[in-house]
């Protein structure tokens, strides 16, 4: 199985190193990262599409398991499209994208805008399936109970992913013997109280600061992921690439909408 391994925080941050060594439990699994050279954070599925993107090799030392590591100067997306098209000229067919392990959680709404789930994404729109995994801290410390969760997913879900869709994964921040278990969910609601806020005013225009703060949610309950989460289980989302439904386009039909 050849596995591509990408991320939106950066080819230097902690959670794709986890995240290669892993998926380098997994027997006959030849990894290939290829992760953004800076962070990435809710760079959502933006491409370059007229500036040159450039590569640099990365030291093994780094990824004990891969095949191979590079740092590229695009996005997310970017990384697993050039990723995918090297290895193939290379004569390596990728089977599989994983991005992650991300520093916080990709839950709600957090999907639209993040990186992490977006490489996945872009993998699926490559006709490679893909799975995106989290850890539900920006500063989090356990990433022990990847290390069995990640190969039991791969391994149990491995050519039976939804050709429309990915496997979002998103783990408690907590040591493996609290975690309850892992659920399959719906995506919640999670957002955000935002502001702008001006911090100096110039001649011709003005600067200003972006604030988010997560918003307080109650118990949602266990059929959806920030809830299952909150109670301490990992949760696994299946999300599709098709952004319409059947029952939409018979509503919108029935409206009547003519031309002239």
């Amino acid at each position: 199985m050849n596995i591509l391994v990408a991320n939106d925080d950066g080819i230097h941050r902690r959670g794709i190193r986890e995240l290669a060594q892993a998926l380098a439990r997994i027997e006959d699994a030849n990894i290939y990262v290829f992760a953004p050279d800076r962070e990435r954070t809710a760079a959502g599925h933006g491409i370059t599409m007229r500036d040159s993107l450039y590569l640099q090799d990365w030291t093994l030392d780094d990824y004990p398991g891969a095949k191979l590591a590079y740092s590229c100067s695009g996005t997310p997306a970017d990384c697993v499209k050039i990723g995918i098209s090297l290895m193939s000229q290379r004569g390596v067919d990728i089977d599989l994208v994983c991005s992650g392990i991300n520093h916080g959680a990709n839950m709600g709404t957090d999907v639209f805008y993040s990186g992490t789930v977006a490489a996945a994404m872009e993998g699926r729109l490559m006709g490679v399936p893909g799975i995106a995994f989290s850890l539900c801290a920006h500063d989090g410390e356990h990433f022990e109970a990847f290390h069995d969760i990640v190969p039991e997913i791969v391994r149990k879900s491995y050519g039976k992913i939804p050709e429309t869709s990915i496997l979002n994964v998103n783990v408690p921040n907590l040591p493996s013997e609290d975690i309850k278990g892992i659920l399959v969910t719906d995506v919640g609601v999670r957002r955000f109280e935002e502001e702008y806020r001006l911090v100096q005013q110039i001649e011709r225009g003005d600067y200003y600061e972006y604030l988010s703060l997560e918003k307080y949610y109650g118990d949602q309950g266990l059929a959806t992921d920030i809830g299952a989460s909150q109670q301490g289980y990992v949760t696994i989302s299946p999300i599709s690439i098709k952004r319409t439904y059947r029952q939409e386009l018979v509503d919108v039909r029935s409206w009547n909408i003519r031309w002239k």
